[in-house]
């Protein structure tokens, strides 16, 4: 499991995407690069990561079920996701 302050710091990054999504899209649409470098780091979308909503995990994330590949495997062999089988042929 991720520690809860690597959680926390994703949730601070996302607020400020937020905060600053719009004043990013006028300053990149003005071409004004210097004003872009002004605004914080973390307004950048590119610095919010994907984690596994059950183990905290930034690597073999699958985004359509929001989970990695390892509790993915857990999940689906267990039946917890609906549709998902092993494939057999």
């Amino acid at each position: 499991m991720a520690k809860q302050a690597w959680f926390e710091r994703n949730k601070r990054k996302a607020a400020a995407v937020k905060k600053f999504a719009a004043l990013r899209a006028e300053l990149k649409a003005k071409k004004d690069y210097a004003g872009l470098a002004k605004l914080p780091r973390d307004a950048s979308p590119t610095r919010v990561v994907n984690r596994c909503s059950m183990s905290g995990r930034r690597h073999g994330y699958i985004r359509k079920f929001g989970c990695s590949r390892l509790t993915f495997r857990e999940a689906a062999l267990a039946g917890l996701i609906p549709g998902v089988t092993k494939a057999s042929w």
